[in-house]
């Protein structure tokens, strides 16, 4: 939460100031706040008086400063209501620890997240909280909104209709939100005195308060009886046994009210405290303020400060008993400890470092932390490697810090960390004085993710990482790079859909990649050009782009990407009715195979052509080719392939007449394919027929099999280009497919059936 916590008494004994380290009662006071919300849920509107149902959710908002436990309140609610609303409560924070407000298309994606819905890479922020509306609507869900900037964060996110009625949203903000209608909002001043001086108590321990009442009133006054001041003011007064409550009181009555962290109680009180710790503790607190996403531990803490690991431990523990820091819950026995800095001192803290430490001592302090995020990521991805590898020889040289034992609990790891990795990364880029830095974080972060959460899985926080790539490149000016990011983004692009969004940006990239003079991101931006036209069913413009792509490879003597570029060709002209013309390609990605080699690829390509044989009318040409194709599969030994022939061939004679004939081809590939049936039934499912695969149609499957252009090297050493998820239509390759058998040619003027027009992308 944002602010805070608030606590009751501990249960130390009387007269006892609370131990270092003791957990502390998590909510005081707040009893008529707590019994208005309430009353305002059972409050009925004007659409139940008049006995229609309600057209929205309940909306409550608790408007109050940073620092007046308002996020407090609304946990204690919602756990109080928890009987209320058995779906569970759905959390979002609208503002960053920056301060940057979230869109209203982010805020959906963290709600979508939470709900375990999977969110389109790159989607719109209509198309975001349309998802998310659905999703929402006929659950009994309590959704809890913290730091909201405005309503329109708010409006956006909540359904309307049927099945909302259920639903309780529970805004926290710092006033009120103008534009929700309807609501009232629960405003938080001070806490009431007797709540104020039992806080205080709980950390500075009763009889420091009950000798001088009237001084304890007074600090209580001095602190605004602000939650988060006083939770400050009672650590001080631990820490410092010494210090009288009327000299504390004192204290902060002469602090002046303008210093850094602005004027108020609450940076009053956290300056004076910061000012009484010794010189390298201060400057750890400092320096936690650049903690990504506020979230702290002793390893995160010591790249800061450059301080030991055994010192900055101790630092933190005295950090958190003067209330600069709150325990994360839900930790393991065992666990490293870890904290959060509370939001509402982040600005405070931001200011005192601008205060006190050199430009250059926190930029040093950013690329510390930086450097070794790096390096646990690398350590992330390099346990996913075979044992022997390469990638996990260099894990096992590094620091015992820097290690994970396994892949599961480097994918923990990697998930508990997910907003904070990504927070590091738009704040690196943001900062543009460690790009460097920040172009190896940004690969790093593609690397790892893609190799837990698979590259489907880790889409929708690429795209964003890819954007960012794509900014430090423009800024540093590295067309490689940004060939690179631009691939990446229209691979997402194409992979959902967004077919004409992807084509803008793959001619982009093509421009880049020209610029840098990288051939081989070149040839990849202009294939997948082809590929974005050839799911726009453009076929002469995909015909066009797919023979600049061949010229550039017959150019460079890479024949078996040429010959995979023939069969594009060959599918685009039988898509467009021209069989001539595919036939002549498809003869000549025959030639190329043979040249190169490749026995397989070519009974492919022989079996395609045999297709477009069939489609032009030729049942004899293509019985012969098929039969030929038949021999090549033989001999490269691919049943699935040599099955899917056979099947063709008994087709084609069944039409010539001979059903004899087709019987005994149909009863080999029936034979050849028994191991496949037999699998399939151990595991559940029928018989898979290899003339079909993943719902795929189209004449494409010599020229389907290959990846090409993919540039982690030539987009330049840091930042990888990553394969878009599985369904792309933006010329990136495919899996390889089976021919197909039992299509009828067309009738004459009739175009080749059509497949999805998808190119699906695999890693290689």
């Amino acid at each position: 939460m944002t602010d805070q916590v608030v606590g009751t008494s501990g249960s130390e004994a009387p007269g006892a100031s609370p131990a270092p380290g003791a957990a502390r009662p998590a909510f005081f006071g707040r009893g008529r706040e707590l019994r208005e919300l309430r009353a305002e849920i059972d409050r009925a509107g004007l659409d139940t008086i008049a006995g229609r149902g309600a057209p929205r959710p309940r909306v409550l908002l608790i408007a109050g400063a940073p620092g007046s436990g308002r996020s407090t309140l609304a946990e204690h609610l919602a756990a109080s209501l928890a009987d209320r609303y058995p779906d569970g409560v759905l959390r979002a924070r609208l503002t960053a620890v920056d301060g940057t407000a979230l869109t209203e298309g982010e805020a959906a994606r963290l709600l979508l997240d939470g709900l375990g819905a999977r969110t389109v890479p790159g989607a719109g922020d209509d198309d975001l909280t349309h998802a998310l509306r659905k999703e929402l609507t006929g659950r009994r869900l309590l959704v809890l909104l913290d730091d909201a900037a405005s309503a329109e964060q708010v409006d956006p996110l909540m359904p309307e209709g049927e099945g909302t009625a259920d639903l309780l949203f529970v805004a926290v903000s710092r006033g009120p939100l103008t534009g929700l209608n309807g609501v009232r909002p629960c405003a938080l001043g001070g806490l009431d005195v007797p709540d104020a001086l039992a806080l205080l108590e709980s950390w500075a321990g009763e009889v420091r308060l009950t000798v001088d009442p009237r001084a304890a009133e007074a600090l209580v006054e001095r602190c605004g009886a602000q939650p988060a001041a006083l939770v400050l003011a009672g650590g001080y007064l631990a820490a410092h046994p010494k210090t009288s409550v009327a000299d504390l009181a004192h204290r902060l009555e002469q602090a002046t009210a303008d210093g850094p962290g602005g004027p108020g109680e609450l940076p009053r009180t956290a300056r004076l405290s910061h000012d009484a710790l010794p010189a390298a503790a201060a400057r750890t607190l400092r320096l936690l303020s650049f903690a990504p996403a506020g979230q702290v531990d002793a390893h995160t803490a010591s790249a800061l400060a450059g301080a030991s690991l055994p010192t900055v431990r101790t630092t933190l523990r005295e950090l958190a008993d003067l209330g600069f820091l709150r325990p994360e819950p839900g930790l393991a026995p065992g666990d490293e400890p870890r904290w959060t800095v509370p939001t509402c001192l982040q600005p405070v803290l931001r200011d005192l470092a601008d205060d006190h430490d050199r430009p250059a001592e926190l930029q040093l302090a950013r690329a510390r932390m930086l450097e070794r995020t790096v390096r646990l990521l690398h350590s992330c991805r390099a346990v996913t490697d075979p044992e022997g590898s390469p990638a996990r020889v260099a894990l096992a040289a590094l620091p015992r810090a820097l290690r994970f034992d396994t892949a599961e609990a480097a994918a923990a790891w990697l998930e508990r960390s997910r907003a904070a990795l990504l927070a590091s990364a738009r704040l690196a880029v943001a900062d543009g004085e460690l790009d460097t830095l920040a172009r190896r974080l940004l690969a790093a972060v593609v690397r790892a993710m893609i190799a837990h959460r698979g590259e489907a899985g880790a889409a929708p926080d690429l795209y964003p990482v890819h954007g960012l790539v794509l900014d430090v490149a423009e800024r540093r000016r590295l067309p490689r790079e940004k060939a690179a990011a631009l691939l990446n983004l229209a691979d997402l692009d194409a992979s959902t859909g967004r077919t004409r969004q992807a084509l803008s940006r793959y001619r982009a990239a093509l421009d880049a990649a020209r610029a840098a003079h990288d051939a081989v991101a070149a040839g990849r931006a202009m294939e997948s050009v082809a590929g974005s036209y050839q799911s726009l069913e453009d076929w002469p413009r995909a015909a066009d782009w797919y023979g600049r792509a061949l010229t550039e490879r017959l150019a460079r003597g890479e024949h078996a990407d040429a010959a995979r570029l023939y069969g594009r060709l060959g599918t685009v002209h039988t898509y467009a009715g021209q069989y001539g013309e595919a036939l002549r390609q498809w003869r000549a990605a025959v030639a190329a195979y043979r040249r190169c080699g490749d026995v397989a690829g070519r009974a492919r390509a022989l079996s395609e052509q045999a297709r477009v044989q069939e489609y032009a009318g030729r049942p004899q040409e293509s019985l012969r080719t098929c039969q030929e194709a038949v021999q090549w599969a033989r001999e490269a030994g691919d049943d699935r392939l040599l099955a899917a022939l056979r099947l063709r061939l008994a087709d084609t004679l069944e039409r010539l007449g001979d059903p004899a004939a087709a019987k005994l081809h149909r009863a080999a590939a029936e034979q050849l394919l028994a191991p496949d049936a037999a699998a399939g039934a151990e595991s559940g499912g029928g018989q898979e027929r290899p003339d079909r695969q993943d719902g795929e149609g189209g004449p494409d499957g010599a020229e389907a099999g290959w990846r090409t252009g993919r540039t982690p090297e030539s987009a330049g050493p840091q930042v990888p280009v990553v394969p878009g998820a599985p369904g792309g239509a933006g010329g990136a390759e495919g899996a390889r497919e089976p021919v197909r058998t039992g299509e009828a040619p067309p009738a004459p003027g009739e175009r080749a059936p059509q497949g999805t027009g998808a190119i699906r992308l695999r890693n290689p």
